[in-house]
């Protein structure tokens, strides 16, 4: 059993880790920059250590600080939450090293998926389709061109490594290619330390659909619905849905027949998420996430699970408590991210709630928002029998919201929400550029 687990990261997912591990029974130690310490998850956990200066790479990117100090105040395992170290296979093997239970997928499971290129084939190799485009990474000029001629304009060049919209340029004629191939590169190679890219065919305003996927460790694959984060900007996500409007029934018997394949295959170990892009009856493999997401709330909602407490129980050893198999969707969950447009300190803080709302945050009044990170400050959730009920329900909750002392997405999320296109259901990508014009 885990007793006391260090958890590397911060915010409102620290906050969730701590919670979890609460009702586990396991103590919790916190690391945390110069600039957090009055940060929600230094104030809860049971022990909290100082690691460095605010940038990341001075504090929660310093993977060996992180396990000095798990090793330093006892703890048994390490949870790396989201972003920064959670997707480092090099973090994941010195955890593992220094003799500590790693919450997370294997280090070689995390190496393979992390790399989009070598994700791409293995996806292929389970019977996954994917988009048109290179079978491995462009590496010239030349050999670009050749690849978006055979793939058709407009093409989107991808990095090899990362996320979050970087490494990631949309060129729409080939007289563009060269200059956003450098770009592109630039940009993974500043982001993450690989200037490695591919080239895909672009999908103008498709869906964007993920699966939510626990894995034993064994083989067994439990499939918790999916969820549909279309509604984003600048590759950003926004809003989170589970289930989806734009998926039928036949589209998700396969999406899920895939997923269970490829995770089963590679005996995936506790949380994790396979992505695609849907258009039209057709869907095609993105990427995976070899750790939990952001969005795992609404997921939870509406499989009566607790994803955080089942990925920790798993890499303790302990049996998945999620039934392996596509599970049964009840209800409509809806998810806005609420954004700070700008640092300040919040003056005051009311919290919606009523029946079916969830909000998860790591800030309260008097709490002075940072430049230095993320500028999600909260996560509102909204679950009811119907998608319509379910926005209604998001939507009244946004209303009672208040934050005052920082500008905030508020206002924007409750012109999402309201738009005939979302509440129609028939939208993709590229809503958000057509509600405001970007």
């Amino acid at each position: 059993m885990i007793k006391r687990l260090l958890i590397a990261n911060r915010g409102e997912i620290a906050v969730r880790i701590i919670r979890a591990c609460r009702e586990l029974g396991i103590r919790t130690v916190a690391v945390y920059s110069t600039a957090d310490k009055e940060n929600l998850h230094v104030k809860m956990a049971d022990e909290a250590v100082c690691i460095g200066a605010p940038p990341s790479a001075k504090s929660y990117l310093n993977a060996d600080a992180c396990v000095t100090v798990a090793l330093g105040t006892k703890c048994d395992a390490v949870h790396p939450g989201v972003g920064f170290l959670s997707e480092n296979a090099a973090f994941a093997e010195k955890v593992q090293k220094a003799g500590l239970i790693w919450i997370g997928p294997e280090p070689e499971t995390i190496r393979l998926l992390g790399d989009k290129v070598q994700a791409r084939a293995t996806a292929v190799a389970h019977g996954l389709p994917v988009t048109p485009g290179s079978d491995g990474a462009v590496s010239s000029e030349a050999e670009a061109k050749k690849i978006a001629a055979r793939c058709g304009y407009p093409v989107i060049i991808k990095a090899a490594s990362g996320g979050g919209g970087k490494g990631m340029r949309i060129v729409y004629e080939e007289k563009d290619l060269a200059e956003n191939l450098k770009i592109a590169s630039s940009e993974a190679q500043a982001n993450f330390a690989d200037g490695t890219v591919y080239i895909e065919k672009y999908l103008v305003n498709p869906r964007h659909v993920e699966l939510q996927v626990l894995g034993d460790g064994k083989g067994g694959v439990a499939v918790l619905g999916e969820r549909d984060c279309s509604t984003q900007k600048n590759h950003q996500k926004l809003i989170e849905e589970s289930p989806s409007p734009g998926v039928s029934p036949e589209m998700r018997e396969k999406m899920c027949a895939g997923a269970v394949s490829l995770f089963s295959a590679l005996k995936y170990r506790g949380a994790g998420t396979i992505e695609f892009l849907a258009s039209g009856n057709e869907f095609f493999f993105m990427e995976v996430n070899a750790r939990v997401q952001v969005e795992h709330p609404v997921s939870e909602m509406v499989t009566s699970s607790d994803i955080i407490r089942d990925q920790i129980g798993v890499c303790a050893g302990l049996p998945m408590e999620a039934e392996p198999g596509v599970h049964a969707l009840n209800g409509w969950a809806v998810e806005a991210r609420i954004n700070a447009r700008a640092p300040g300190k919040i003056k005051t803080l009311h919290i919606p709630g009523g029946p079916g709302i969830r909000f998860d945050t790591f800030v309260y009044a008097d709490y002075s928002v940072l430049p230095f990170y993320d500028s999600m400050i909260a996560k509102l959730i909204a679950w009811d029998s119907t998608r319509e009920r379910a926005v209604k329900r998001l939507l009244r909750a946004l209303d009672e919201l208040k934050i005052d002392g920082v500008p905030t997405n508020i206002g924007e999320q409750k012109t999402i929400l309201s738009s005939p296109q979302f509440l129609s259901g028939h939208f993709g990508t590229g809503l958000y550029a057509e509600l405001f014009q970007q």
